[in-house]
């Protein structure tokens, strides 16, 4: 029997949970067996080493791999633009994962979303510049559904481990994201509001579009760390009220991801990633070239040995 394609559904069929995040993350209680790897991708260095190790599920299963990725570089050193999200996904999918969880600090554009609260976002309104959203182009054309950025299945189950938390959970909301670095404007913050925005952010995107043409499932943990700059009551948003709400909740990402831990079944059957790539790539496969398919092949590398048969 021939070894399956790493990309390949044959070969991704246990669940192993990315979380992208604040550079501590990691340092959570009850994560065993722990190792630190820097990788190298195809498409540059991610934004540091990686943190490996795993977590105990419930009802005896076997405990969960996670990986973890200090998003804006360990002493938060990245600006948002300057992120490599190709590079972090990739390196994510170099160590199994399937199905990833973004831990986010975001602005409430909406009274009934206030500091401490914590967001599910379902659907994302891009106002980047200038980031590379794609690991096609260059001679490969790929066109994968974004309709529904977020995984429910992956969402659902974050949902449900904050079900014992002491904190308000809104769900179904709609995340701007902003280029940054500097905050908006009032106007432009008003803006989003007349578009039915809900918070704010400037990491999601493009880290949400690579994370399904990967066929990684994705969901994020947002917490509500200020009113951004629409609300006349409140202060104008600063860094150091940013910093004090993140630092009160990082022992509840990590209490989150315990808990997500637990609860999520070992075989993705179970909890299905998005299969993003089925029919999705336009390019006849006699014109990519060598190079490109050297560089996507954990991307799609099964679907263009497919096609090429």
């Amino acid at each position: 029997m021939s070894t399956p394609h790493p990309a390949s559904p044959e070969a991704r069929t246990t669940i192993v949970l990315g979380v992208i995040g604040g550079s501590g993350l990691y340092a959570m209680p009850g994560l065993e067996r722990v190792e630190t790897r820097a990788l190298t991708t195809p498409f540059g260095e991610p934004s540091g080493p990686l943190t490996v190790g795993e977590l105990p599920r419930g009802g005896g299963a076997a405990p969960l791999k996670v990986v973890f990725v200090p998003r804006h570089g360990v002493g938060h050193v990245l600006l948002p633009g300057e992120i490599n999200a190709r590079a972090n996904i990739h390196a994510l999918k170099q160590l199994g994962v399937t199905h990833v969880l973004s831990v986010s600090a975001v602005g409430s554009l909406q009274e009934e979303i206030p500091p401490g609260d914590v967001v599910i976002p379902r659907q994302f309104i891009d106002r980047t510049k200038g980031r590379p959203s794609t690991f096609f182009g260059d001679g490969v054309v790929a066109h994968v559904q974004f309709g529904h950025p977020i995984d429910d299945g992956l969402a659902t189950s974050l949902k449900q481990a904050l079900a014992k938390e002491q904190v308000r959970v809104h769900d179904d909301k709609t995340m701007i994201v902003m280029e940054g670095p500097a905050f908006s404007t009032k106007a432009e913050s008003l803006l989003y509001r007349s578009w039915g925005a809900d918070i704010i952010g400037m990491t999601a995107l493009p880290e949400a579009k690579l994370a399904r043409e990967a066929e990684l499932a994705y969901a994020i943990l947002a917490t509500s760390t200020d009113y951004d700059c629409w609300h006349e009551e409140e202060e104008e948003v600063t860094v150091e009220a940013v910093l004090a709400v993140l630092r009160a909740n990082v022992a509840l990402a990590q209490r989150t991801v315990a808990a997500l831990a637990r609860a999520l079944p070992e075989d993705v059957a179970s909890l299905p990633y998005p299969r993003a790539l089925d029919n999705a790539i336009m390019t006849a496969p006699n014109l990519v070239s060598a190079e490109r398919r050297a560089a996507l092949d954990l991307i799609c590398g099964h679907h263009l040995a497919e096609t090429n048969d």
